[in-house]
């Protein structure tokens, strides 16, 4: 099962429509890009092989605590924890059954975002539910964004020259999905996403936390299923559900400075979501050595990014004197699976 410590790693990452492919370097240089339509493409690509594969999976359930290399058995344990993330893990297990076809005769690696936070005390990790439910369906907060924040953190601590296990930490992941994690001593202690990617901030397309009676009282009072709820939750809320018209804040920016109310409701609910999330997670942390800002937002929208800083004083994230950094990462998930990937191998 051993590849190489500074051989071909390619990373392969599902979504719902697309299938993101990235061949990275030993030395976490990108030797290729691909956004392609199917893994039957790969073919066509012309790459060197790589020495081994890493998949990223969003949610590795109850029983996949670290990445592992990819057998049958763990093919079963994703399978069973698709339903947990059901945008994410049936696009993934699908390029992974192609991909495995296709390059036989490497090494597989499932990196599961839901290692990051592995180790989160119970306190922020159980709901208060009653016991039967926390065992027999196994519910409980997760965390996801991990591989993210796993390269986020390694930055942040050679940004500010001390070693990662000495850092307390808020890292903010801000795209598409959007999250928040505390970080003390260098481990994920508390975050914002719970058993599924949907709780937390308000996301793209994404809700983001709503009160779980609200959504009981649309099924009791209005007759919505809990299939019509589910969908509209995940694929018409957060950005879009709120302006009607986007889920990009780049649209909404312009749209806002444009006279458009609902455009500017939605960025207001976003960023107010963004600093209430924070702040929350600094509650976990004896001091806040830093914000990291990571994702397509965090990394791309400064408009946004000044917005969730400047309703922040409290944290000392405000003004020019600001007694807190704040950090932008550029997102580095690709080049964190190559490493996770690489070490798993050399175990």
């Amino acid at each position: 099962m051993n590849a190489p410590a500074a051989g071909r790693v390619l990373v392969v990452d599902a979504g719902s429509a697309s299938l993101h492919l990235v061949l990275v370097g030993g030395d976490d240089t990108v030797l290729a890009r691909s956004d392609v339509g199917s893994p039957r493409e790969l073919t066509d690509l012309g790459w060197v092989p790589p020495d081994a594969v890493g998949h990223r999976f969003v949610h590795g359930g109850p029983r996949l605590s670290g990445h592992t290399p990819v057998d049958g058995e763990v093919r079963s344990l994703l399978q069973e924890a698709a339903e947990l993330a059901p945008l994410h893990l049936p696009p993934a297990l699908h390029a992974l059954d192609a991909v495995r076809r296709l390059l036989p005769d490497v090494p597989h690696v499932a990196c599961l975002d839901t290692v990051f936070h592995a180790r989160m005390p119970a306190a922020a990790r159980e709901y208060a539910v009653p016991e039967e439910w926390r065992t027999r369906y196994g519910l409980r907060r997760y965390g996801f964004h991990g591989l993210s924040y796993a390269w986020a953190l390694d930055r942040a601590a050679r940004l500010l020259d001390r070693p990662a296990d000495s850092l307390h930490l808020v890292l903010a992941h801000l795209g598409g999905g959007c999250s928040a994690c505390a970080v003390r001593d260098g481990v994920s202690v508390d975050t914002t996403m719970g058993l599924t990617p949907l709780e937390g901030l308000v996301m793209s397309h994404r809700s983001g936390t709503v009160d779980p009676g609200a959504l009981t009282w649309l099924q009791r009072r209005h007759g919505l299923t809990a299939e019509e709820i589910e969908d509209v939750l995940n694929h018409r809320s957060g950005l879009l559900g709120l302006s009607g018209t986007s889920d990009d804040t780049r649209d909404l920016v312009a749209a806002r400075a444009a006279g458009d109310e609902r455009a500017e409701l939605a960025l207001a609910c976003f960023t107010h979501s963004a600093r209430r999330a924070i702040a929350s997670m600094a509650a976990s942390l004896d001091r806040l050595d830093a914000l990291v800002l990571t994702g397509e937002i965090g990394e791309d929208q400064p408009e946004v990014r000044e917005e969730i800083c400047a309703g922040l004083p409290v944290l000392g994230l405000a003004g020019p004197r600001a007694a807190t950094p704040v950090f932008v990462v550029p997102t580095g998930e690709p080049q964190q699976i190559a490493r996770e990937t690489r070490a798993v191998l050399a175990a």
